[in-house]
């Protein structure tokens, strides 16, 4: 239904440049209006005011569908007029504003490849044109391309490090993971960037980089081998064995209440070496109950007087960057006391 209303469009756009007739009467200053178009069109291109007042009077006479008639087949006239770009992005908005997503893009899209980049009223037409598509299209590839065309041109009107962002997720879209982490390295330049709706967006990269710079090799291919390794080195009280199997990046502690993107859950000054020679740990058989295919808990006790239960936390790794690693599984935590 939508692009058989394109057509009706289309065609009543015909009749309306071939006669310059509206659906309604114009007054007297629709007619100059249209009278300079008229006339400017037989000699050439109209000019920018000329064809912006005719659009006005039309939007006003014969609403969206009489505007986006006249613009397109401004368009197809005069397809060396330069301003085309700013008219195909009116009939994108239009479009956009119906809800007739698919023929927005079309029409941002035209105006962004096919003409010019103009500035209307200090605004760049592209770059409205690129952000709109940004808003609208999800994939990953076309979203790097929109990206890299606001960082080639428009570098000093942007957020570089919110753009890095979006570029970095978009490249993880296309497994183009050498670039993706390039661009969260930029992105981590610019300590003043907000991502929008994702608060600890800086320090997940953060900890994500991290990973991605490590060795990696105190990860195990079965949580089951992970996880006896672990019983061996608490039952043998063997701090060195204990402290290998960890994680040795992003490796936390913290209760159970507090917040998991909270940069105090990573205490570099804890020592459980310390705790494993002072005291005499028990663990369960079995793993907690709650357990799942991604995360694993194995409870302990005996650690200490003030807090003797803790939890082992055990996940699989999320590094699709790398297939050897990806899917493995980690001792990445502890949650000191009993479970919620």
């Amino acid at each position: 239904m939508k692009y058989m209303r394109h057509l009706v469009v289309i065609t009543a756009a015909v009749a309306l440049l071939a006669g310059l007739v509206s659906f309604r009467p114009f007054g007297p200053e629709d007619n100059l209006a249209l009278d300079n178009y008229r006339r400017e069109s037989e000699s050439g291109i109209p000019s920018f005011p000329v064809v912006e007042r005719v659009v006005k009077n039309v939007q006003t006479t014969d609403g969206d569908d009489g505007m986006v008639a006249f613009l397109t087949t401004h368009v197809h006239r005069f397809p060396d007029d330069q301003n085309n770009g700013y008219y195909l992005t009116l009939v994108g908005e239009t479009y956009q504003r119906q809800g007739a997503q698919s023929l927005a893009r079309q029409y941002y899209r035209r105006a962004l490849l096919s003409f010019p980049d103009v500035e209307v009223r200090t605004v760049p037409v592209h770059r409205v044109a690129v952000n709109r598509l940004l808003d609208m299209v999800e994939s990953p590839g076309e979203r790097v391309f929109y990206l890299r065309y606001l960082q080639r041109n428009y570098a000093e009107k942007i957020d570089p490090g919110l753009t890095a962002y979006y570029l970095g997720k978009a490249y993880e879209g296309e497994a183009l993971w050498t670039k993706a982490y390039e661009s969260y390295r930029v992105f981590l330049q610019f300590p003043e960037t907000r991502v929008p709706g994702e608060p600890q967006a800086a320090e997940r990269i953060r900890r994500r980089l991290a990973f991605y710079d490590s060795r990696k090799n105190w990860t195990q291919k079965e949580l089951d081998t992970l996880v006896g390794r672990i019983k061996h080195a608490l039952w043998t009280q063997n701090a060195a064995a204990l402290l290998r199997d960890r994680a040795g990046e992003n490796f936390f502690t913290m209760s159970w209440e507090q917040d998991p993107d909270d940069a105090n859950s990573a205490i570099p000054s804890f020592d459980i070496a310390a705790f494993l020679r002072r005291s005499r740990v028990r663990y369960a058989d079995d793993l907690d109950i709650s357990s799942n295919a991604n995360e694993a808990y194995l409870r302990t006790w005996g650690w200490s007087h003030r807090i003797p239960t803790w939890y082992l936390y055990f996940r699989r790794v999320d590094f699709p960057a790398d297939p050897e690693i990806h899917g493995n599984w980690e001792w990445a935590g502890i949650y000191f006391g009993e479970s919620r």
